[in-house]
């Protein structure tokens, strides 16, 4: 999996813009919801210090694509991937963020460094066998009282099982439903397990925020967020 992601350092973004033109959208649309959407769970979840900052963990990074988007948001920001190639054009595109390379399946950080871990469409990369193992980590290097959240492909959205087919470093993707992820992150031993669906319409204002909370709990969206406390 690394060296396929290697391969992709310089055309990443090209590479998905690809997989999604069909939709009429850009990448950039879907890394501001997320950007959005990581405030309200900060917010709800209640994980700032008292400083008002929140020290978090990107795993599975990539190239930082969503960096830029987050950064008012965490300006202690850390990011790691297996892929080297990836982690080498982060660093040179977001030189504030700390980035690291790693061997899986151990986070190369200490118990309890973060307030926040987060994966962004990760997930569905890693082998279905070795999905207990990746939580586990993820919850491992979160403080008590912090929180994991993991954001991932809706399977049950016809339209994301397009892009996922369009894309050619998903071609051995395994995508997870939202209630799966929330049995894994409550098998890691998290707490008060909650998740959501997302981009139900390609707009970014906040009537169309509003309908989506209201149907928020049904399989609709493109995509969910599920997190847990540690």
């Amino acid at each position: 999996m690394a060296e396929l992601f290697d391969q992709y350092r310089t055309t990443y973004n090209r590479t998905v813009d690809d997989s999604i033109r069909f939709s009429g959208l850009k990448h950039d649309f879907f890394l501001q919801e997320k950007s959005v959407l990581l405030a309200d769970l900060i917010a709800e979840r209640g994980i700032a210090r008292r400083d008002g900052c929140v020290r978090a963990l990107d795993v599975g990074c990539g190239v930082g694509a969503l960096h830029p988007y987050v950064k008012p948001l965490f300006p202690d920001l850390h990011g790691c991937d297996i892929s080297r190639e990836s982690i080498a054009r982060a660093r040179e595109e977001n030189p504030w963020v700390t980035y690291a390379d790693y061997t899986a399946p151990v986070l190369p950080y200490a118990d309890g460094t973060f307030d926040l871990a987060f994966a962004v469409c990760v997930v569905h990369h890693v082998p279905p066998e070795h999905w207990p193992s990746f939580v586990s980590e993820m919850r491992r290097v979160v403080r008590p009282g912090g929180v994991v959240s993991v954001i991932e492909h809706n399977p049950y959205n016809p339209l994301t099982r397009l892009a996922v087919l369009r894309c050619p470093f998903d071609e051995d993707a395994v995508l997870i439903s939202r209630r799966k992820a929330g049995r894994l992150l409550e098998a890691a031993g998290l707490t008060q397990v909650a998740g959501r669906h997302f981009l139900m319409f390609p707009f970014a204002n906040s009537v169309a925020r509003k309908v989506e909370g209201w149907v928020s709990h049904l399989p609709l969206g493109a995509q969910y967020v599920c997190s847990g406390r540690v």
